[in-house]
């Protein structure tokens, strides 16, 4: 915890652009792929390994729960309603297009704000870590739900 603590201070300090020597940098392949038949597995494969470690984790939960706590019906039912949350998000930004554009215009330009908050975030959360309070915080979370159980 407190070597992660130390690195999201360092993150979130590097947010703040206050280490001018290491500037942010980012790389691109410019060469697109084929589109069609041919580009669709190689985009689907790159999109899958970037969101692997997103998914994953929340994937496998379900899956467990299906497994471990469930019936194969309740499984059914906790499986479809992970594809529903994860799909419908893309859905409604794909409909919504035009206004996300919008809300992404914003975005740019408040980009210095964004990445300040996101800094003092990030800092604040490794200070927590080093400091021991963020156990504090989750063990307070986790009290929150323990008389919780699932309706399905």
């Amino acid at each position: 915890s407190k070597a992660l603590g130390v690195l999201m201070v360092l993150m979130g300090v590097f947010f703040l652009g206050m280490m001018p020597w290491l500037t942010q940098r980012e790389f691109r392949f410019h060469k697109r792929p084929v589109a069609g038949l041919v580009g669709a597995p190689l985009l689907g494969a790159l999109f899958g390994i970037g969101w692997t470690p997103c998914i994953g984790p929340t994937l496998a939960s379900v899956l467990a729960l299906s497994s471990d706590q469930a019936s194969a019906g309740r499984g059914a039912i906790l499986t479809v309603a992970y594809c529903i949350g994860l799909g419908v998000p893309f859905v409604v930004a794909a409909v919504a297009f035009r206004k996300a554009l919008g809300a992404f215009g914003w975005v740019k330009r408040h980009y210095v704000w964004v990445m300040r908050i996101g800094g003092g975030m990030m800092i604040a959360t490794g200070l927590l870590l080093l400091t021991g309070a963020w156990d504090g915080i989750v063990q307070e979370m986790q009290g929150w739900s323990n008389g919780f159980t699932v309706g399905i």
